[in-house]
């Protein structure tokens, strides 16, 4: 099932809204044919595994695993519990179930039906972390959201500066780690920032580091003012503002309004587009708006040697120590939200 979980990863960034899903096929102890769901819209991993597999006569003497519960439901595929049940696998192995209510266990009642033998919960826990972005959106109609930011190491995000007169970023992290981030965003549906990141940076919000689609971009602002040669308004790729004033549509641009509740709001309505995972960049403010409704899944810290003894203070975030690595002269903590 790990191998499952290994080839299932292959997919992220690339498959969202679905899960990420991987299978393989084995036979006399020995794995024969592997798959994974490569794309959102094509096949699931079931059927790759299976078409992978050149002597079909294996299959009625082979056990199947799979991470996620086969589909039992047409969508822009075939019920992959269909194919299994057809292709006369005796034996398939789930790590777990499937939460969407098109599924929820339909896939194992099926299978069994037809006289398969289903063993559930093998590697559960390590299943649920690789999904965890499509769990979040099934069981919470809202978007997983990593907040990411980078600090000083004097826990600062900026120096203080006047944008008018000063408009140089301050680049707190080095230019791997930048390039990382944009592995980042690649990895996720939607990148959000607030208003001030617009004025203060005039972000592009895209993934021009490394090879891999931008998310949808983001913006948070009470008022829905951002200055007209914004990036985010002016390079063509999409971009939603959420506000509370204006609402109208302007190129690629949109203007979403909600006159109350605008966070919970706007994460509700990209729930609703099929929006999955949202990776927040902040400034301050805004991320503290997350962390003060506790409205975070994870948070990604970036943490340079260097330090600027004032400025913008960097979030904070009451949870257990996380997980830290180095990456060049940076030090990187993942926290998890228990």
């Amino acid at each position: 099932m790990i191998r499952c979980i290994e080839l299932a990863e292959k997919g992220l960034g690339r498959v969202a809204p679905n899960p990420m899903v991987g299978s393989l096929i084995v036979h006399d102890g020995m794995i024969i044919a592997e798959g994974y769901h490569q794309i959102f819209g094509g096949p699931h991993a079931e059927v790759n595994a299976i078409n992978a597999l050149k002597n079909k006569d294996l299959l009625k003497e082979s056990t199947l695993f799979v991470n996620l519960e086969p589909c039992a439901h047409f969508g822009k595929t075939p019920p992959c519990a269909d194919l299994i049940i057809s292709s006369k696998i005796p034996k398939v192995v789930v790590a777990q179930r499937d939460p969407n209510p098109k599924v929820a266990g339909r896939g194992i009642e099926r299978m069994q039906a037809a006289g398969i033998e289903v063993i559930e919960g093998i590697c559960e826990a390590e299943a649920e972390f690789l999904n965890r972005r499509f769990l979040m959106h099934q069981r919470k109609n809202r978007p997983y959201i990593i907040l990411k930011w980078a600090q000083s190491a004097d826990g600062f995000m900026d120096r203080d500066r006047n944008v008018a007169d000063d408009p140089k970023i301050n680049w707190i992290s080095n230019p791997a780690t930048k390039k990382l981030v944009h592995l980042w965003r690649s990895q996720e549906q939607a990148i959000l920032v607030g208003r001030n990141t617009i004025i203060n940076d005039n972000p592009r919000l895209d993934t021009r580091e490394v090879a891999g689609a931008s998310p949808l971009r983001v913006v948070l602002s009470n008022s829905g003012n951002l200055p007209n040669d914004s990036n985010v308004l002016t390079d063509g790729n999409s971009t939603l503002i959420y506000n509370s004033r204006i609402a109208k549509k302007n190129g690629n641009a949109e203007w979403i309004k909600f006159e109350n509740d605008l966070l919970e709001n706007a994460l509700s309505d990209l729930s609703e587009k099929g929006i999955s995972s949202v990776l927040v960049e902040g400034g301050a403010e805004t991320l503290n708006t997350f962390i003060a409704n506790n409205l975070w899944d994870e948070a990604r810290i970036i943490q340079s040697e260097n330090r600027l003894d004032s400025g913008l203070k960097a979030p904070e975030i009451n949870s257990p120590t996380g997980i830290t690595e180095t990456y060049g002269k940076d030090q990187i903590t993942r926290v998890y939200k228990k």
